[in-house]
């Protein structure tokens, strides 16, 4: 790892800790049909687990999402909602 000025982490240097295996009230599930972009998903969950690409919503990153829910109380829409966990999803 390469030292930074000040302990600046790049991104690109960071370890990404898998945290997805602490849900314990299932996972967000999205309608992209009623998803307006508003981003306010992305804006606010604590994990970094919502998937943008350029300036659209694209869905969930697992790997890192605890269920913490929040994406479904911010979601003016009501396109997010939580759902039980499936086996072959499971992080």
């Amino acid at each position: 790892m390469i030292r930074h000025p000040g302990g600046a982490v790049v991104r690109s240097e960071a370890v990404r800790l898998r945290t997805g295996g602490w849900r314990t009230e299932g996972r967000p599930a999205v309608e992209l049909e009623k998803c307006v972009n508003c981003l306010l998903c992305w804006l606010y969950c604590p994990d970094a687990a919502v998937r943008v690409e350029g300036s659209a919503f694209v869905g969930f990153d697992y790997e890192v999402c605890k269920g913490c829910q929040i994406c479904v109380e911010m979601c003016p829409t009501g396109a997010i909602a939580m759902v039980p966990e499936e086996e072959d999803d499971a992080a």
